[in-house]
C-alpha cells in the first residue's frame, strides 16, 4: 500500500512537472512573475474633474507590496493627475524639486483646493513644507506640498526609483473623499 502511495506521489510531481515545461514560451524560457502580482506601470495617470472639497489630511502607509500616500478631501474629490518628472514647481514657479529627496519625483497635481473657503482660506501646509514622516519606508522618501491655485493642490513625492504607481478614488468616511497613491516596492 505504501508503494502505491509513492508512486502515486511521483506521478503526480512528475505531471507537474511536464504541465511546467509547456509553459514555456517560443524562445524556450519562462518568462517571469510580475512583482506581488503588480502591472500598474510607471505611465502618468489622470482622471476626474475640479471640485470644491478641501483638504484635510495627507498620511501615508507601509504594506507588503508598496508605499501609500492618501490625500483626505472634505467632500466629493475625484480629480488628479500624477506622474513622474524631472521638476515641478509650486503656486509662484519655485522649483520643488531641490526640496524633495529621492531617485525619482512624482508630479501630484489634485484637482481640488487645499484651502477652505468657508474658513477664511486657512491651508494645512505651508508651502515647501515635508509633510509627512517617513523613516523606514521601502519606497517613499518625501511629501512635499507645493500649494494651492485657482482649485489646483500641488505635491512632489520624492520615491526611491522610478517604479509602477497606481492612482484609486476612495470614497469616505463620512462624506470625505481620498485620493489614493500607491508606489510598488520594486518592478
Amino acid at each position: 500500500m505504501r508503494i502505491r502511495s509513492a508512486l502515486t506521489a511521483l506521478a503526480v510531481v512528475l505531471a507537474g512537472l511536464v504541465a511546467g515545461a509547456g509553459s514555456s514560451t517560443a524562445a524556450g524560457s519562462t518568462s517571469a512573475a510580475a512583482y506581488c502580482g503588480i502591472t500598474w506601470g510607471s505611465a502618468e495617470k489622470s482622471a476626474g474633474a475640479l471640485s470644491d472639497g478641501p483638504l484635510v489630511d495627507v498620511r501615508t502607509g507601509r504594506h507588503d507590496c508598496y508605499d501609500r500616500v492618501v490625500f483626505e478631501f472634505a467632500g466629493p474629490v475625484d480629480g488628479y493627475a500624477i506622474g513622474y518628472g524631472e521638476t515641478w514647481t509650486e503656486g509662484e514657479g519655485l522649483a520643488l524639486s531641490p526640496y524633495t529627496a529621492g531617485g525619482a519625483l512624482l508630479r501630484v497635481s489634485l484637482r481640488a483646493p487645499a484651502y477652505d473657503d468657508d474658513h477664511l482660506g486657512t491651508v494645512p501646509y505651508a508651502v515647501g513644507e515635508h509633510v509627512t514622516n517617513l523613516l523606514r519606508y521601502p519606497t517613499l522618501r518625501d511629501v512635499v506640498f507645493g500649494g494651492s491655485f485657482e482649485g489646483y493642490s500641488t505635491f512632489a513625492v520624492g520615491v526611491r526609483a522610478r517604479l509602477p504607481f497606481r492612482v484609486l478614488v476612495l470614497a469616505g468616511p463620512g462624506s470625505h473623499n481620498r485620493v489614493v497613491l500607491d508606489v510598488a516596492h520594486q518592478w
